[in-house]
């Protein structure tokens, strides 16, 4: 039993074009910094090379014609798929499928107890791809296929998605919002500049109704204010919903270097947030936890984050020095609002008594 690690170095293949924040060096400096430190030797970590996903297993939650219109695009040579900065080159429709074959293939594993968790090292990301479109540097939504494939051919009936990308994971809300089969729940940045959803009253509706939550901080948070959050809202709701698997779409751009992302988190808050992850995993679903690469930019950090974190899972032991920025008093204060909000609104299905 061991921490599986999907990778293939063809992930490195989708490349949207010079100075796009999603280079093949994300990937790269990930990988290194695990070599680097002997994670594969341990006997700990195990390297899974995935397979691409079938057409048909991605439009188990991406519409026929999305699907072709990538597919189209990417044979003619690459271009820009949304009105933003989502960009794809010859190799992106193979990659996309891959990356969702890589999520699919580690829920697998842990689903049939091959694996004890599993960390899928992916790109191109996947929270922000909706059923029709593209968006945030996302083509297909890699966490929402093995969500569907653990409900639909394992048979599972409450999979939590815990989503702590620095950007609200509008494609995987939307995929999930009228069911309560997925209890998703967000930890963001004020989502009005990018990517316009993510706030407070966005519940869910129909079945779903209580089972969408998000908590939208104000920029430049640190690490106090997203662990209180984690503590007083996160847990309280996991606890009561009891999933029995737990899928992490797992960006890094809350780091305070991070070029994209404007919130303060060290690497301490994210080793921190997935041994708190873990732990309710333990507890909550016999340690069923699949994380998947979303964001996370800096290159200087993202090998080292990615690492502890993967470390965390492992039970292996790897320490990073980093700083912990502190917000100042205001940004404290508007975040406590904000939480307080969350529970005043989630009250109606969760509680939240101490």
């Amino acid at each position: 039993m061991k921490t599986g690690v999907v990778y293939s170095p063809r992930y490195l293949d989708h490349d949207p074009g010079y100075d796009h924040p999603d280079a093949p060096d994300r990937l790269r400096v990930i990988m290194e910094e695990l070599d680097r430190n002997g994670v594969f030797e341990s006997g700990k970590c195990s390297l899974v090379k995935p397979k691409p996903a079938t057409i048909e297993t991605v439009e188990s939650v991406h519409e026929h014609d999305y699907v072709q219109l990538v597919q189209r695009m990417c044979a003619s040579g690459g271009g820009l798929l949304d009105l933003g900065d989502t960009v794809v080159n010859r190799e992106s429709f193979e990659v996309a499928l891959l990356a969702v074959g890589g999520v699919v293939e580690a829920a697998e594993l842990v689903a049939s107890g091959e694996c004890d968790n599993a960390f899928a090292v992916v790109r191109p990301p996947g929270h922000h791809a909706g059923a029709y479109y593209a968006s945030g540097f996302c083509l297909f939504n890699n966490i929402a296929v093995a969500a569907t494939h653990l409900l639909r051919d394992r048979g599972l009936n409450r999979t939590l998605t815990l989503d702590v990308d620095a950007h609200h994971g509008n494609g995987t809300q939307e995929i999930f919002y009228d069911t309560d089969k997925v209890l998703y729940i967000s930890l963001h940045q004020d989502p009005r500049g990018f990517p316009g959803t993510g706030f407070t009253d966005e519940i869910g509706e129909g079945k779903g109704t209580g089972f969408s939550v998000n908590v939208s901080f104000p920029y430049r948070v640190d690490d106090q204010i997203y662990l209180k959050a984690f503590d007083e809202i996160v847990v309280p709701i996991a606890r009561q919903y009891k999933p029995q698997f737990i899928l992490v779409s797992a960006g890094f751009d809350g780091h305070y270097t991070d070029p994209v992302g404007g919130l303060l988190l060290s690497t301490n808050c994210y080793t921190q947030v997935f041994s708190k992850t873990l732990d309710l995993a333990a507890q909550l679903c016999d340690g069923k936890l699949v994380a998947s690469l979303e964001g996370g930019y800096s290159i200087g950090f993202l090998g080292r984050i990615v690492t502890a974190v993967i470390s965390k899972m492992a039970d292996f032991a790897y320490t990073v020095r980093d700083s912990q920025p502190v917000s100042n008093p205001r940004t404290r204060r508007r975040a406590e609002r904000i939480i307080e909000d969350v529970k005043r609104t989630q009250s109606s299905f969760w509680s939240f008594d101490s």
